[in-house]
């Protein structure tokens, strides 16, 4: 099954691409997400806990990074157990484009998921992936929205939250890797 969504941030490209290069963003922004750690320069895993219906479970995720293509892509392979709950498998593509003054973040995912969340029903699953999708990217666009007119200019400070050099690339791999093991899961059951 592919799951595609486009959503647009109200930031910069480039803005965009160094958000998903902060682990701190990444960290505040995906729900439930409780570790990043980098293995190498190409894998690292996540602990993302979360709960769909009456399956609560922890998804240690295991992520590699492929055809990383700053500040337009990269490829995620993913490999998630949330033991009892079950696992998920499979691989994400996520670009970035101009959208007017913001950016639009796509990504197509495919994964082969199995276990208890698998036998959640439909709209259980389909309303747990609208909530965690929504509130990633309500999250992340809010960290990178712009500050009122107002405050900017009663108070001019230099902001440096985004003009330091990307730090780990692998970071915001991770996160999105783990969002994306979430709504895969929960779009793929819901079309069993």
């Amino acid at each position: 099954m592919d799951l595609t969504q486009t959503r647009t941030i109200g930031a910069p490209p480039a803005t965009v691409w160094a958000a998903l290069n902060d682990p701190v963003v990444l960290k505040t922004c995906i729900p439930g997400c409780e570790t990043l750690e980098r293995v190498s320069d190409t894998e690292w895993r996540s602990v993302v806990a979360t709960r769909i219906g009456p399956v609560q479970a922890r998804f240690n995720g295991k992520i590699l990074l492929a055809d990383v293509t700053p500040p337009v892509g990269y490829t995620l392979k993913f490999e998630g157990q949330g033991g009892a709950a079950g696992f998920a498998n499979g691989e994400a593509r996520v670009t970035l484009a101009p959208d007017g003054a913001g950016t639009a973040l796509t990504y197509t995912a495919s994964a082969r998921v199995g276990g208890k969340i698998a036998q959640l029903g439909s709209r259980l699953v389909d309303g747990a992936a609208a909530k965690l999708a929504d509130d990633f990217f309500t999250r992340f666009a809010e960290r990178l929205a712009p500050p009122p007119a107002e405050i900017a200019t009663a108070a001019p400070v230099a902001s440096t939250a985004y003009a330091r050099p990307p730090r780990a690339p692998w970071v915001r791999t991770a996160a999105i890797v783990g969002i994306v093991i979430v709504l895969v899961l929960l779009y793929v059951y819901r079309h069993r």
